[in-house]
């Protein structure tokens, strides 16, 4: 399965909740939502409630060939002008460490925008209707997960029956059920994991045809 996903922001009161959803684990996960697309002001929302949740945390990575990745992507953010509000460099000559890193000013058609970078790399794109966000956040081949943030509950469902994507979270993030049917839309995964659908991957169907000389009734 792949990921590359979408979180949407109608508010910019709910940023402190979403942000540290992506870092926690680095930006390492199929399902972890990269591009972050907020209504509005996009300054005011990294003024208000984004920057001061980068400051503290690096993050770790498993190689060199995974974190020369993720710094080539960065360095390719900067190059194509998307602006870097956060981060952008590795932490120490020891370890394989990265900052937390968050661009804004991105472009659906940058590489960091479309890559899955896997890696704490998190673009802020902004958004002005509903409909231009279905449209946009729709365009990838991916389409495992993604998250909708507001106080509206009407734009909540609106944005989740446009979405395509196989698991839409409302107001929360990552979190999953056994009874959940789990996976993916387009590039992202066949059938699904969990559920009554989960159980479909285990199953066989035989079909039985039989015919009868003559009708009995």
């Amino acid at each position: 399965m792949s990921g590359n996903g979408d979180s949407v922001l109608t508010g910019i009161n709910l940023a402190s909740r979403h942000v540290p959803l992506y870092f926690h684990t680095d930006g390492e996960g199929f399902c972890w939502l990269e591009r972050t697309r907020v209504e509005g002001d996009i300054n005011r929302w990294l003024r208000e409630k984004g920057q001061s949740l980068l400051t503290h945390t690096w993050h770790f990575h498993v190689d060199d060939e995974q974190l020369g990745k993720i710094l080539s992507l960065i360095d390719t953010g900067k190059k194509q002008g998307a602006r870097l509000v956060a981060g952008g460099a590795r932490h120490g000559d020891k370890g394989y460490f990265i900052q937390p890193t968050v661009f804004a000013d991105v472009k659906d058609s940058m590489t960091i925008a479309r890559e899955e970078i896997f890696g704490p790399v998190q673009q802020i794109l902004r958004f002005k209707s509903l409909d231009e966000i279905i449209e946009r956040a729709n365009d990838t081949p991916y389409g495992l997960a993604a998250a909708v943030f507001t106080k509206d509950i009407d734009k909540a469902f609106y944005l989740v029956q446009g979405v395509r994507a196989g698991t839409v979270w409302v107001n929360t993030y990552n979190i999953l059920g056994a009874q959940a049917p789990f996976g993916g839309y387009k590039m992202s995964g066949i059938g699904r994991e969990n559920g009554s659908y989960g159980l479909e991957n285990y199953t066989e169907v035989k079909s039985v045809i039989v015919k009868i000389p003559q009708k009995n009734s």
